[in-house]
């Protein structure tokens, strides 16, 4: 019974058009081939399964194939068959990292001196060669200076800097790229298609997202993908065996994040370890959602129309300030370097979300103050951030100013004073906005039934997580006693899900059943969400003001040359 061959090495390309991803490289060979500007001596560098030694074998190919030097070597000649299958005598492969010794370096370098018996040139494809040792280095570079006219070397390896610069200068070096994930999703798929496998997009994005940028890698673990699947490829079976996130944890993380809601947090928390899923894939693929918002927020042409879940990205760029995603990118990309560190993968995790949770900006109704981040640049001064909210320079050399128990009492009288300034125009800004609320919300005198003013009405109902975010998207369209027509923009139709529990809620604050009918469009008002935006960006520029016109924080700036990071300044109570 014969054996079937693993898809790594049966789609091994065996021609420069076949390779994926490295066309830098075959464009260089093809046309120094074309040319008949042949080299001595080749260095192809790069990670692991990228194609360092396919293109050594191809371009042995290219140099002995019978219908003469080609970038295209026919395939089927003898020399092309045999070098196919491991069989040329003339081309001889060796491996650096298990013959490190210099004698079997200079047997190599003695054969060499033979001419071929049948085939143009004599190629040595010699891999990972930064392994061999400095004397083996030294017996080669005698070769490589006056090489015989019948030899080729095409030296492979994965850290090309301890390659002696002796050897370096000597050959013609190129370095290959890590393959694009969407080549190497197109290549499996392609692969799949001729092997009669069925597949669907999101498991191959996956493989790919595993194999990181080895196509190598990603072959292996397809064969291993369509054993564990029992001869399908589907998303779910795959994610069991790669032990990946489903992505709905993420989104649903991120949602419970944005209604503080730190028991739904630990909820999902413990669901994802409940099925045994990898609490640093889940830190690095909540990482790559948090720059999907980013962008979705600050180049949103950047995501593409075929994104999995645009529209829940979307929701989230609208639900959450751009400076908060920033902070809480920081706090994934930290917490998963702290990952090894923590007394268990789920304790680092949970504290990860337990500090995004910290960090969120409080209630909205806030009197805005600040605590502003300032950082020193003079040399002969330090500044440091001690526990309390109001930095000090340090003594250091002469010249320092040092702050007095006075300065500091007298800064917080001046803060007091422009906290009180400043709450009598959140108070005005606050009535302004009320104003628009009710404007916004109120489509005709039919709207009686919950005394026209939706946005108060939400913060009666004591709803929470995802019911709370379809009311503060949705706009009342029309309202009778027993119904209410309501309209929700297109990037939150999935929040509909919760019109149930909304329903519910609002029936028992009216202490009558009530209906509701949602439609999908544009809003032509401003929903509760936009107006708390509004008041959320008044408050967060109201906060700025007050600090840098704080004499403390000024006198900082000018005596010391601090520099106020605006984006640390949040409102607070």
């Amino acid at each position: 019974m014969s054996q079937t061959q693993v898809l790594a090495r049966k789609w091994r390309p065996k021609s420069f058009s076949e390779l994926t991803g490295q066309d830098h490289v075959v464009r260089a060979l093809t046309n120094a081939l074309e040319q008949r500007r042949l080299h001595h001596a080749y260095l192809f560098t790069g990670t692991r399964g990228i194609g360092k030694t396919t293109i050594a074998r191809i371009l042995a190919k290219a140099l002995n194939c019978e219908a003469g030097i080609t970038a295209t070597p026919c395939g089927s000649c003898p020399a092309c068959t045999e070098i196919d299958s491991g069989r040329f005598v003339n081309l001889i492969e060796m491996d650096a990292a298990s013959n490190t010794q210099v004698e079997k370096m200079r047997e190599l370098l003695e054969n060499a001196l033979y001419a071929p018996t049948s085939a143009r040139y004599k190629v040595y494809i010699i891999d990972e060669v930064h392994m061999l040792s400095k004397s083996a280095f030294n017996a080669m570079l005698k070769t490589l200076e006056e090489p015989p006219e019948h030899v080729k070397f095409i030296l492979a390896t994965t850290d090309p800097q301890k390659i002696p610069v002796t050897v370096l200068s000597r050959c013609l070096q190129f370095n290959l790229k890590q393959i694009p994930l969407p080549l190497i999703a197109s290549h499996l798929k392609h692969v799949l298609e001729q092997e009669q496998i069925s597949c669907d997009a999101a498991s191959l994005q996956l493989l790919a997202r595993s194999a990181q940028g080895s196509m190598r890698d990603a072959l292996s673990i397809l064969d291993q993908a369509i054993a564990f699947g029992d001869g399908k490829v589907e998303e779910t079976a795959v994610r069991d065996m790669l032990g990946a996130v489903d992505q709905g944890y993420l989104y649903d993380l991120l949602d419970a994040l944005a209604q503080k809601d730190g028991a739904r947090m630990l909820e999902l928390a413990d669901a994802m370890e409940t099925r045994s899923l990898s609490f640093d894939a889940a830190l690095q693929d909540l990482a790559t959602l948090l720059h999907r918002v980013a962008l979705a927020q600050i180049v949103p042409s950047a995501i593409g129309e075929d994104t999995p879940e645009r529209e829940r990205i979307f929701a989230l760029a609208k639900t959450f300030m751009p400076e908060d995603i920033q902070l809480f990118y920081q706090i994934v990309i930290q917490g998963r370097s702290d990952l090894s560190q923590a007394p268990d993968e789920y304790a680092g995790f949970t504290m990860t979300l337990m500090r995004m949770l910290a960090f969120m900006p409080e209630d909205l109704s806030a009197v805005p103050a600040a605590i502003p981040e300032v950082t020193g640049r003079r040399s002969d001064a330090g500044i440091k951030h001690p526990s309390s909210s109001i930095p000090r320079p340090t003594k250091a050399a002469e010249g320092t100013k040092t702050v007095k128990a006075a300065d500091v009492a007298e800064t917080a009288e001046t803060a007091e004073t422009a906290e009180t300034a400043e709450t009598a125009k959140t108070a005005k800004a606050a009535k302004t906005v009320a104003t628009v609320a009710t404007a916004a919300v109120e489509p005709d005198a039919a709207v009686n039934s919950f005394g026209g003013d939706w946005t108060a009405t939400i913060s009666r109902l004591k709803l929470s997580g995802m019911t709370k975010m379809l009311a503060q998207h949705c706009e009342v369209k029309n309202a009778s006693p027993d119904e209410i027509e309501f309209c929700v923009p297109e990037p939150h139709k999935h929040l509909l899900d919760y019109q149930d529990k909304m329903k519910a809620a609002l029936s028992a604050y009216l202490g009558k059943p009530v209906r509701l009918k949602f439609s999908v469009g544009i809003v032509t008002g401003m929903t509760p969400a936009e107006l708390e935006n509004i008041e959320k960006q008044e408050k967060q520029s109201q906060a700025i003001a007050a600090i840098e016109k704080d004499p403390f924080v000024r006198e900082l700036v000018e005596n010391f040359d601090a520099k106020l990071i605006v984006s640390s300044i949040k409102p607070i109570q």
